[in-house]
């Protein structure tokens, strides 16, 4: 397995991802926009979620093509992120189609960003034009750190951010997985600059530090913000994709897989704070060759790819007026 040739989800091909973000406001939005519908489903291992339409994409519901997934800061606020992508894509005609009407049924997941320095204190809610405006800057390449749903993004002692990460498999297929990195714990050991997540690091993708050689002591394994004396406000929220043709039931399993990531780049991990919750899609453009095999590769295809799109968040988040906790590049660049 090597990275795709971006190492961004949109590898797997007619994906798009598009950010945007208010600096005074630090949060923003994140959309995932696909060139047809897709299908999708997600796994909630998280105690405390928030979220969107989620219920329709249970195996057993009707609703199969997507056309567009979100992740967003803002809390339950930020859940109108998805009013502002259904506005783009009844412009552009896509949804779902009832008779006459087209009703774009839009997926989301927020996270907890309201008490990280920003200025909250709106009249309106800005999440609904965030999310028009990330609908519409949705391209192939697209910026890591602190962008879109990642903006304010927190960590237990670093700034958090949005991430992503590819993979191309031996068996053709494409993996990719998209995260907008919160979490109530640490993605690296303990106060040192080793991620979490270094046994899946290639090519430097996030320092090169490597893994801690010495035994970690179980403090540094349980490090949350309530040590740093900060509010506890978290979640990791996440979207994985591939292109290998599958149905509903195994998009599902898929999500169910790619929760490993999460826990592998991330300690403490899906705790009854955190929200945790992964998307997975598929693009239905190649078929499996075996039924079996395949799909067990590419869910751990997706769970590497996760734990990689964390680290990467938190790699690439950069330094901004009234920050509460210091980047990575700040402490170990």
């Amino acid at each position: 397995m090597i990275p795709g040739p971006r190492n961004l989800i949109t590898d797997v091909a007619g994906l798009r991802v598009g950010n945007a973000q208010d600096d005074r406001l630090k949060s923003g939005t994140t959309v995932l926009l696909g060139e047809r519908p897709f299908i999708a489903s997600v796994d909630v291992m998280g105690g405390a979620p928030g979220a969107r339409e989620t219920d329709l994409l249970m195996p057993d519901k009707s609703v199969e093509g997507i056309d567009a997934l979100f992740l967003s800061g803002g809390s339950a606020f930020g859940l109108d992120a998805g009013s502002g992508v259904m506005d783009g894509l009844r412009a552009m005609g896509r949804g779902f189609r009832v008779a006459q009407a087209t009703i774009p049924i839009v997926p989301g997941a927020i996270l907890f960003d309201l008490i990280n320095g920003g200025d909250k204190d709106w009249t309106d809610n800005p999440y609904r034009a965030l999310g028009r405006q990330a609908l519409d800057a949705a391209a192939a390449t697209f910026e890591l750190g602190t962008v879109g749903a990642g903006t304010g993004a927190l960590t237990a002692n670093l700034k958090g951010g949005l991430g992503s990460a590819s993979l191309a498999l031996e068996n053709g297929f494409t993996v990719g997985a998209l995260v907008g990195a919160n979490p109530t714990g640490s993605v690296t050991v303990g106060d040192r600059p080793n991620f979490w997540a270094a046994p899946f690091e290639m090519n430097r993708e996030f320092g090169g530090r490597g893994t801690f050689a010495d035994p970690v002591p179980y403090a540094d394994t349980t490090r949350t913000k309530r040590d740093g004396t900060k509010a506890l406000s978290n979640t990791t929220i996440a979207i994985v994709a591939t292109d290998a043709i599958l149905t509903k039931a195994q998009v599902k399993r898929l999500a169910v897989a790619a929760q490993d990531g999460i826990a592998r780049a991330t300690s403490p991990a899906h705790t009854p704070v955190d929200g945790d919750m992964v998307f997975a899609l598929s693009t239905g453009l190649k078929p499996l060759a075996d039924p079996v095999r395949d799909p067990i590769q590419l869910g751990h295809a997706a769970a590497v790819c996760l734990s990689r799109a964390i680290a990467r968040a938190i790699y690439f988040a950069t330094a901004a007026p009234g920050d509460t906790m210091p980047t990575w590049q700040d402490k170990w660049g």
